[in-house]
């Protein structure tokens, strides 16, 4: 799973600040969207509020144009796990809505996810909810200096193997991310811990856990783009980009840099001391 070739990009904490803007732009773009999202509305129609919110930042859509993506954002419903395209689909009451949003700025990026329930769902769909973004928190809480890589991975599938019976995606992990959205190391959502590189300081990573309700198991649409789960059960997507500093991990990507969540932990972190300023 890993290979010894791996080159992993240290930032400075300049650097960090960078990506503390970009991961920002991000963050607030899905809050946006998040508020955005309601029965009526297309999926195209949401594509359209990111890319206004975010070039209107000063930022650029990362997924715009990568390897012929079409859009802004990746926005997937239901039974779509991720990469779905964004178009005339119309969202419904009860549907569940994943939105991936990527940004850039001055070269460097930021990449999160978010799902939202569009009206009342059922109690196994809002757990589905809860038990995905729990795991990504124990993930993100777990990414300390000196611990290892898949410390992070056992975080988070212990999380979901605690709450229930559900899939966990393994064809689709975190990365490394800084001046390509996509860098090494891969971040798989499960296995042993104790193994892969040394988590130091200066290294960002995006953490996305992927569940289903069902079966692990995925296949593509013939868009080559669209994810979905093979026995068509629901699935969830959340992610965050963080980075490994001397005092924990900061949430590049959300909005308070994870003060709140990880307050609620119990776990120490950057997150008390002031965000940096706007970079120039």
């Amino acid at each position: 799973m890993f290979s010894r070739r791996e080159r992993l990009q240290i930032k400075t904490p300049r650097q960090i600040e960078l990506m503390r803007v970009a991961g920002l732009v991000v963050g607030e773009a899905l809050e946006v969207l998040r508020a955005a999202v309601r029965p009526g509305c297309t999926t195209g129609d949401l594509d359209a509020v990111a890319e206004e919110f975010i070039r209107a930042r000063g930022a650029t859509p990362s997924f715009k144009g990568y390897h012929g993506f079409p859009a802004t954002i990746c926005v997937s419903v239901n039974d779509e796990i991720v990469h779905g395209i964004p178009g005339r689909r119309v969202i419904e009451s009860g549907d569940l809505v994943s939105i991936d949003c990527g940004a850039i700025v001055d070269g460097w990026h930021g990449d999160a996810a978010i799902t939202v329930a569009v009206g009342p769902v059922s109690p196994e769909q809002a757990e589905l909810l809860r038990v995905t973004e729990d795991a990504l928190w124990r993930g993100l809480a777990a990414a300390t200096a000196g611990s290892r890589l898949t410390d992070i991975s056992h975080a988070v599938e212990t999380s979901i193997r605690t709450a229930g019976a559900y899939g966990i995606i393994e064809e689709y992990v975190g990365h490394g991310i800084g001046t390509q959205m996509h860098m090494d190391p891969q971040v798989p959502n499960y296995g042993s811990p104790g193994r892969g590189p040394e988590l130091v300081v200066g290294l960002a990573l995006a953490i996305e856990p992927m569940v289903t309700l069902g079966r692990r198991h995925t296949q593509v649409l013939a868009d080559d783009w669209t994810v979905v789960t093979a026995d068509g059960s629901w699935a969830a997507h959340f992610e965050h980009t963080v980075a490994v500093t001397e005092h924990g991990p900061w949430v590049l990507t959300a909005v308070d840099g994870g003060a709140e969540r990880f307050a609620a932990m119990g776990v120490a972190t950057p997150a008390g001391f002031p965000a940096p300023p706007a970079v120039p």
